[in-house]
Order: C-alpha cells, then structure tokens, then sequence
C-alpha cells in the first residue's frame, strides 16, 4: 500500500510491479483487499490503478499514457502509438480516437477503459524499429493519415509537431517508412530552424 501511494494518484500498475516483495498469489490477494476496500480499482484483467479523485464526478479513468506504460512494464514491451492515436497526440488531426491502437513486439490485447478500448496490435519487427521515439509516432500517423491527405495545413502542424532538436533523429527514423513518408519528412524538415 505505501508503494502505492508513493507512486501518486493516477497511476497504473499491475501484479508484476509487486513481484519483488512476494509470490504472485499473495499479491494478487493484496491486491483483491485494497479494491475491495476502496483504496484501489481493478481497471482490467491483472492492471489496477490508484485513481484520482474528483470532488464532483468521483474517480476519473487513467491516462491512456499510464495504462500503456504499466501494460509495457508487466510485460517487457516495447508500445508504439498507430493510427488516429498517433495523428491526434501529435496534433495532425482533431479527432479522438475511441479506439486507441499501439503496435506491440508482444502479445495483442484489447482492454476496455472508461469507455475506451485499448487495443495492442502485434506486428513486424521494421514497424517496431522507431518505436518509443517521436519518428515512429510520425511515421504512423502519417501511414493513418495516407498520402492524398498530405496539404499545406498539415505540413505546418508536421513541423510544429517536431522539435529542431529532434529533427536529425525522425529524419533517421525515417528511412525504415515507406518512400513517399521518407521524402515528405526530408522536404518538410530540409532547413528547418529555431526560428520557423
């Protein structure tokens, strides 16, 4: 419970996080009484969190970050944004998605989240070879986005989205994404500067 606590509201975890102060069954038995006494919530199967508290609406969901961090952790996994998740985190599209997919080197999952879903979608190796990096947050949006979406709008959200500083490595990233993402990223980022 202190390990909890210190951790903060709102964070996620799961049995695994506990494994170094005893056996998973006596964990998981733990882990049961604190729920049942209010202290924690079951999100899923085997994820709990330590929830905030709203005077007005009461216990507020997780951050899909926090979720997807404590998924990573219990599992070993490496997690990259996809889809309209990724377009929408890095501000190239306004819509939320309710369905929220991360490409995984693990298992695929779905979990349901305050009305969410959550998928993990297992794929290639290539399509893992940016992840946890901002350029494989761009490479996928911009696979999500396609390529007839590309106009001047959109260029200028891209670099608004790319940090100078982080523009050598997404450059770099970008020579595992498809043709017509690679150029996109070399003429969009080619001289960009403090300034722009």
């Amino acid at each position: 419970k202190r390990r909890i606590i210190r951790k903060g509201r709102g964070s996620v975890f799961s049995v695994d996080d506990f494994s170094d102060i005893g056996s998973r069954a006596a964990i998981e038995l733990i882990l049961v009484r604190l729920t049942h006494r209010g202290t924690i919530r079951r999100i899923a199967r085997g994820l709990y969190d330590y929830p905030i508290l709203d005077p007005d609406i009461g216990m507020i969901s997780p951050s899909v970050e926090a979720i997807a961090s404590a998924l990573a952790g219990a599992g070993k996994l490496r997690l990259q944004p996809s889809g309209a998740y990724a377009a929408n985190i890095l501000g190239l599209s306004e819509q939320v998605p309710m369905r929220i997919v991360f490409l995984t080197d693990g298992a695929s999952r779905r979990i349901l989240v305050g009305g969410r879903e959550i998928i993990l979608k297992r794929t290639t190796p290539k399509n893992m070879s940016a992840s946890g990096r901002l350029g494989g947050s761009v490479i996928q949006a911009l696979r999500y986005l396609g390529a007839r979406s590309i106009d001047d709008n959109l260029i200028v959200r891209l670099r608004a989205a790319i940090p100078w500083e982080k523009k050598a490595e997404v450059l770099k990233d970008a020579t595992s994404a498809p043709t017509w993402i690679r150029v996109l990223l070399q003429q969009c980022l080619a001289g960009k500067g403090n300034n722009e």
